[in-house]
Parts: C-alpha cells; sequence; structure tokens
C-alpha cells in the first residue's frame, strides 16, 4: 500500500511509493502520484515498462505526447528509432526496462499542439523516488542514461554528456551506468549529420551491452574477459 500522504502540498514523490518494491505495485502506485506539479496537465502518470528481471535499464527524460495518451514510455517517433537503434546494436528491447527520469509529461501550447517542455530541476528531484525504486525492483546491471536530464538525474548535476558521454560510473557495487544521447536529438539533428548521429548512439548502446560481460574489479578497472560462471 501506499504511505500515509501527510497534509499539505507533497514536496516529492516519496510519500507515494510504497514500501512493496515489485514493478506492480510501484506502477499501480505511480498512477495517484501528486508530488509536483506536472501531474496537472499530464494526462496519466507514464511509468516504465518492461521486465523485472531485465539486465539493462535505458532512463530517458520524460514521456512525450505520444507517451502521455498512450500510457507507455518510448512508443513516439524517439521510441521508434530507439528501438531501431537497440536492433542494430543487437540488443532486444524486450529484454530491457525502459523508464524516464520523469513520469508526466511537461509541455507547454502551440495551437493545438503540445511541446515538449524540458522539467524543471525541482521537478526532476520530485520524481527521483520512483527511478530509486525502480532501479531497486529491477536491479539491473547496467544503466543507459539517454541524455541531460537522466544523466544528471542519476549521475548528479554537473555531469556533461558532451565531455562524459560513454564514460563508465559505478552506481554501486552491481550497478554501471553510462550515458549517451536521447535519441530525440537525432531527429532533431540536421539532415547530413543524422546518420552520423545514429551511427554513434547504436555504438554507444553496443559499447554499454559488452559492460554485462566485463565484470567489476575492486579498483574499478575493468576486465576484457567474459564474466566467471
Amino acid at each position: 500500500m501506499p504511505r500515509q500522504v501527510p497534509a499539505g502540498a507533497p514536496t516529492d514523490a516519496a510519500p507515494f511509493v510504497p514500501d512493496q518494491r515489485d514493478l506492480a505495485a510501484l506502477r499501480e502506485a505511480a498512477a495517484a502520484c501528486r508530488g509536483c506539479d506536472l501531474h496537472r496537465q499530464a494526462t496519466q502518470t507514464v511509468f516504465g515498462d518492461g521486465d523485472q528481471a531485465s539486465r539493462v535499464m535505458l532512463v530517458g527524460e520524460q514521456p512525450g505526447d505520444r507517451e502521455d495518451i498512450e500510457g507507455e514510455p518510448f512508443v513516439g517517433p524517439a521510441g521508434r528509432l530507439l528501438d531501431r537503434a537497440l536492433s542494430e546494436a543487437g540488443i532486444d528491447r524486450r529484454e530491457v526496462y525502459v523508464t524516464n527520469a520523469v513520469k508526466h509529461f511537461s509541455w507547454r501550447p502551440a495551437g493545438k499542439r503540445r511541446i515538449h517542455k524540458k522539467p524543471a530541476a525541482r521537478q526532476v528531484s520530485a520524481c527521483r523516488p520512483w527511478l530509486e525504486a525502480e532501479l531497486e525492483a529491477v536491479r539491473p546491471e547496467v544503466v543507459v542514461c539517454l541524455g541531460a536530464t537522466a544523466a544528471q538525474s542519476l549521475l548528479g548535476a554537473s555531469f556533461r554528456v558532451t565531455r562524459q558521454r560513454g564514460e563508465v560510473i559505478d552506481l554501486d557495487r552491481a550497478v554501471r551506468a553510462v550515458a549517451t544521447v536521447h535519441p530525440s536529438s537525432i531527429l532533431r539533428a540536421p539532415d547530413e549529420s543524422r546518420h552520423q548521429e545514429m551511427a554513434a548512439f547504436v555504438a554507444d548502446l553496443r559499447a554499454a551491452a559488452r559492460l554485462l560481460d566485463r565484470p567489476n574489479l575492486p579498483n574499478g578497472q575493468e576486465s576484457d574477459g567474459p564474466s566467471p560462471k
């Protein structure tokens, strides 16, 4: 059951996160989250999707217009590009857990359209308890942060994807994280550079997948050999 929500406006999602750490319980509880103001203009909470036994977790920024309507992450144009990139990288999306740092769609009106609006730092911080709960439930071996918002949510406000893209960071003794661009940035790239951006993105995903076969060593260095069975 969700925790008792104290009187007054919650300052983050923590009061809504249940003690039970399985994805079904988390998803049900997240539907009622009022931990920040984004719920007021969103159609619904868009929680993560995937198998609880997934070894890889992909974390994006927030749901987009299509995701907000359908209630599933990465089902819009960026999601279709991500599917293609995962396939080219030899990764089965059905074996990957996908989620976002922020679970509600942040947008601004433009006529009849809803245009993506970058979530504020306080909104990202407010949603962090859900991401922490997902990490605890799934226990992935590798986390791939897609874009700056996801990377800074997990790796710190000073993290810069432009400088630290592909850098392997230990979240704890069992989980490693890397950051790359968000697939939506490839969609926005000029036509002449889009192929190159896509190739670099696929290469990042391949490198992340290779981490699954490399054990963590005490000094933080990585072995080139396979994990012991």
